[in-house]
């Protein structure tokens, strides 16, 4: 039994995370961060031949708070579930005024993804439930797996946390419709990320911006990019101890900034 166990953890701990025994080490995208003033880490996989290149390693295979990127995993839970009937439904605005303009009103699942409206998505975990939450978290081997004290808040208050390798893992295995959800509702999420769609390349990503335990800002963007029928995964993360920092422009601008570096955005890749 102890054997079957072993595993099937290392199965786990295979689809969750991409390989980092062969990736490619490059510090040349230092100069990006620098640029903006910034800690951070970079990682990529091309997933015609496998290869990763990486950006700080160290902060690479470390877990932090995943911040509104949870909305991909609260969004999959809900259609799954049907506590979210569609990208369409609507969940009345409480009243309560935000900082966040967009947040003070009706929205759809569609609408709050866009936004990140973190009240939205804490009623969707709310009506979902601890159960069925911890049981999807589970199966999908996320992070440090715990989503402990309130259910509306684990993702934001560094009790569930995930690395970037492990981001790019879930966003692999969601792109191939590999996750433990129909695929139908693996379609709609990845059709909700889509920001940018050309004929030159489509770009689909979450962003998240959160803290840490020592109050660094903590600044996600993780998705992928896809040119000429290839598929490409990529997490950004930011960490600052500015809480001024203009992480909602950052993020994507270094991001951006990488890729125009390796290439893309041109359609040649």
């Amino acid at each position: 039994m102890l054997r079957n166990f072993s595993v099937i953890l290392i199965g786990l701990l295979i689809l969750t995370s991409c390989s980092l025994k062969k990736a490619k080490i490059d510090n040349d995208l230092k100069k990006y961060f620098d640029d903006k003033n910034v800690e951070g880490c970079f990682t990529m996989m091309d997933n015609s031949n496998g290869s990763i290149t990486v950006y700080n390693m160290a902060m690479d295979t470390t877990r932090f708070t995943p911040a509104s990127t949870f909305k991909i995993v609260n969004s999959l839970v809900g259609l799954e579930t049907g506590r979210i009937l569609d990208e369409n439904m609507i969940i009345k605005w409480d009243g309560v005024i935000r900082p966040t303009a967009d947040w003070n009103k009706d929205l759809s699942m569609k609408e709050a993804f866009k936004v990140s409206a973190v009240p939205y998505y804490q009623e969707v975990a709310r009506r979902i439930g601890r159960d069925t939450m911890k049981n999807y978290i589970d199966s999908l081997s996320y992070g440090n797996r715990n989503i402990s004290g309130p259910i509306d808040s684990f993702w934001l208050n560094n009790t569930l946390k995930i690395s970037p390798d492990e981001q790019i893992g879930l966003m692999k295995r969601l792109y191939f419709d590999q996750l433990p959800f129909r695929k139908s509702v693996q379609q709609t999420v990845r059709d909700i990320m889509v920001m940018e769609d050309n004929t030159a390349y489509k770009l689909s990503y979450k962003t998240g911006w959160g803290f840490d335990e020592t109050n660094n800002a903590i600044g996600w963007l993780v998705g992928w990019i896809e040119e000429n029928r290839h598929v490409y995964f990529f997490s950004t993360l930011l960490k600052s101890k500015d809480h001024n920092y203009d992480m909602t422009k950052n993020r994507l601008a270094i991001t951006k900034d990488i890729l125009k570096h390796y290439g893309f955005f041109e359609g040649k890749r």
